[in-house]
């Protein structure tokens, strides 16, 4: 069975979603970030699995659900985070971030018969997904993270590997990111947070 990774971000005024004010303030941004966490970690809980394990730059909150693991990120550039998260797992693991609120259980729950490797792209030419068979950190290492080319560059690592691509999603960055994720998932809680928050506005 799998191991499920989320890396993230404890979702604190200035710290998170940066990208989204404006128009959103700084505190209206973290209040969407831990939407979009709190969905993902719904997701993830409710997907079956060997380990789940919050990886976390700062504090647990009210948001974690029962049943997670939660590690700190290591120093360092995003590739050595990533690449930490993966070091400290055995078996199979599928890595995600907090920034797709729109994740199902339904895209966690992978098969690894016949497949090294699964990779997730994001529209923004990053990726959602990283799953490995055998973890190995220097899968990871050196790869040039937040670039257009982030995605391609990862999914070149994995060229020797029976790879298996999962669907491409769109990752929460700007506000125009957030209402087509909203409008995809209508029903979680991140698209309850932006249409709340778009109404008092006035948006």
């Amino acid at each position: 069975m799998t191991t499920l990774l989320v890396i993230a971000k404890e979702p604190r005024p200035g710290r998170v979603k940066t990208r989204l004010t404006p128009p959103f303030t700084p505190e209206e941004a973290a209040a969407l970030a831990e939407a979009s966490l709190a969905d993902t970690l719904d997701a993830v809980a409710r997907t079956p699995a060997r380990r789940r394990v919050l990886v976390l730059d700062g504090t647990p909150g009210p948001w974690l659900p029962a049943g997670f693991e939660v590690v700190p990120q290591c120093a360092g550039g995003l590739d050595e985070r990533l690449a930490e998260a993966f070091a400290g797992c055995a078996g199979p693991t599928l890595l995600i971030g907090m920034d797709t609120p729109q994740v199902t259980p339904d895209l966690l729950t992978v098969d690894w018969d016949g497949h090294d490797a699964f990779f997730g792209p994001a529209e923004d030419g990053g990726f959602w997904a990283l799953g490995l068979a055998e973890p190995d950190p220097a899968r990871l290492r050196g790869v040039p993270m937040s670039t257009a080319h982030t995605g391609a560059a990862q999914r070149a690592r994995l060229a020797d590997l029976r790879v298996r691509d999962l669907p491409c999603l769109r990752d929460v960055d700007t506000a125009y990111d957030a209402g087509l994720v909203a409008e995809g998932a209508p029903g979680g809680r991140f698209a309850k947070a932006l249409a709340r928050l778009t109404t008092e506005a006035g948006r």
